[in-house]
């Protein structure tokens, strides 16, 4: 992401629905974006996501979250217009008023967390999901990939800045690759980022049992999945060994499979 702002022919791409623009606060997030910013404006303020139109993973991530927004609604801030022209594709969203959850051990958070992330769970499988399953884990599960199938919608992007805390509304932002796979998997996800977040696997998993997906996960499938996460971050770890928080994750994966009994 650059810090330099997008020149006179993105702006004329939004203006019919923006209005004439006052004030540009970058976000501090979106890295995989070429522009997340709250946009003061004409027409109201509106939160911008934009990425170069070009054919390739951001692009496709970006319409899939133009594509999924009326289905996670009121879990995920509205999707209030969208622009795809000349060198831009763009989405705007309504602005909500929120702060990072906090994951520690002994966060107030924590309960409005795990009934965000069971609320998702319920969330019906839209058609337009039904072409997007779950693969990410797939070549670290030695076989066992099979048990992450299903067809519940997953968002999978589980991370204390994606998960906004209201004073009348809790939200899920960046639905950026949803896709349909085991219903226990956000839960699992949820697991990972607390045992990241210093909590003990046995308490991390606690706090899971808070969702109905996790409740019912065969546990055989969940082992397979704190498998293949070793696996897959160990990769990733050796792959770009000066990333911390890549290490950070081997580590709270290591520890829960570990947990678990599984030897890796």
């Amino acid at each position: 992401m650059s810090d330099s702002l997008p020149g006179p022919e993105f702006w004329a791409q939004v203006h019919p629905h923006t209005g004439d623009v006052t004030d540009i606060q970058r976000t501090v997030r979106g890295c995989m974006s070429d522009l997340t910013a709250v946009v003061e404006c004409e027409k109201g303020p509106v939160f911008i996501k934009a990425v170069r139109n070009r054919q390739g993973g951001r692009l496709d991530s970006l319409d899939r979250e133009r594509l999924i927004n009326p289905f996670v609604r009121p879990f995920s801030p509205e999707l209030l217009w969208h622009s795809k022209a000349g060198e831009w594709a763009v989405l705007g969203f309504e602005v909500v008023k929120g702060r990072s959850a906090d994951f520690a051990p002994g966060s107030a958070d924590l309960p409005d967390v795990v009934d965000l992330i069971d609320h998702i769970g319920w969330l019906e499988l839209p058609t337009v999901a039904a072409e997007w399953p779950e693969s990410r884990w797939d070549r670290f599960a030695e076989g066992e990939a099979s048990l992450f199938e299903g067809h519940s919608l997953l968002y999978t992007d589980i991370n204390p800045d994606n998960l906004l805390i209201g004073e009348q509304a809790n939200w899920a932002v960046d639905w950026a690759w949803p896709t349909h796979g085991a219903a226990f998997i956000d839960p699992a996800c949820l697991v990972l980022q607390l045992i990241g977040a210093g909590h003990s696997a046995d308490a991390a998993e606690g706090w899971a049992s808070g969702c109905s997906a996790w409740v019912g996960a065969e546990q055989k499938a969940v082992n397979a999945f704190a498998a293949a996460n070793v696996r897959m971050y160990r990769s990733f770890a050796e792959r770009k060994p000066d990333e911390e928080w890549l290490r950070a994750m081997l580590a709270a994966a290591e520890a829960w499979a570990q947990w678990r009994g599984l030897s890796l």
